[in-house]
């Protein structure tokens, strides 16, 4: 952690840098476009994992390329093994460093590299999910769901907003908090978000209805991590997510499908999180558990039944 990520005791995550927009009319000055750009993640960055399940949703495998870092970070940053051969590039630092050579900070994934200029064009996460959802949306493939439709971006982005705040971002403000009564705070916004949406997922399949939305793949990532890491490493342990019959029901009915589960890779979230947060896990050892089944039935109602 650096010293700008810490103020009065509460972890501030820092603003993204690049945040250029793509376009499908192009009139941003980047154009999307099939085979242009190329999406960098690490299976163990929840940030990233959303972006890997809008891409397999929406059926851009072949729009999009992607080139994966290895989950183990250190002081140059997230590093390809063997080197990216698209990018060329060995550290996502490099590619930071190429676009803005001033640039100080942490090089954050999921971030995009654009192979017409030759140039990281956007590390702004919550927007590349929404533009993959909308301006890629020629290149969807044929019965792609609408995982942002018109009527219910509203609903969708308070939704969002409430769960970044206290859920997404809020097991990193509890788990990187260094006095306790921030730490507490944290924690009970935290639980107190997810006792809501235990009791919104009790008469729904999703979080909007019976179909999947941009708000359930904000939402996964973090249920997926939360007993192997965040209840544990970052102290968010006032109930486990198995605890909770309803979102933990939900969480493995998403994991049942290909585009969550197939990008859900718990040795490398194991990992990455005790592997470099030193000030938190210093002898770097990673626990062998928890035990528990995402592959067990689930019992959500479907579609149909809802």
């Amino acid at each position: 952690m650096t010293e700008q990520e810490i103020a009065g005791g509460r972890f501030v995550r820092q603003a993204n840098r690049f945040t250029e927009e793509i376009t499908a009319d192009g009139s941003s000055g980047l154009r999307a476009e099939p085979g242009r750009y190329r999406l960098l993640v690490c299976y163990a960055c929840p940030w990233a994992q959303r972006t890997l399940i809008v891409r397999r949703l929406l059926g851009l495998e072949d729009a999009i390329s992607v080139g994966v870092v290895d989950p183990i970070r250190d002081e140059r940053g997230w590093r390809f093994p063997g080197g990216d051969p698209v990018t060329g590039a060995e550290f996502i630092s490099e590619l930071y460093l190429a676009a803005d050579p001033s640039f100080e900070g942490r090089y954050t994934v999921p971030c995009v590299w654009d192979s017409v200029t030759g140039r990281l064009v956007t590390n702004d996460f919550p927007r590349i999910t929404l533009m993959m959802e909308t301006e890629f949306a020629a290149f969807h493939a044929p019965g792609a769901p609408d995982l942002y439709p018109e009527k219910l971006r509203p609903e969708i982005d308070a939704l969002n907003e409430l769960v970044y705040a206290t859920v997404n971002n809020g097991v990193y403000k509890a788990g990187i908090a260094t006095e306790q009564a921030v730490y507490e705070e944290a924690v009970d916004a935290l639980f107190a978000t997810l006792d809501r949406l235990e009791e919104r997922l009790a008469g729904r399949r999703y979080l909007l209805g019976d179909a999947i939305t941009e708000a359930d793949v904000r939402l996964y990532p973090t249920l997926a991590r939360f007993d192997a890491v965040y209840h544990g490493h970052f102290k968010c342990n006032l109930r486990r997510l198995v605890d909770y019959p309803n979102l933990w029901d939900y969480a493995r009915d998403l994991y049942s499908h290909p585009a969550f589960g197939g990008t859900t890779d718990f040795d490398q979230i194991k990992r990455h999180y005790y592997m470099t947060h030193p000030a938190i896990n210093p002898s770097r050892v990673v626990p062998k558990g928890p035990i528990v089944d995402w592959t067990a039935p689930h019992g959500r109602p479907l579609p149909s039944d809802v």
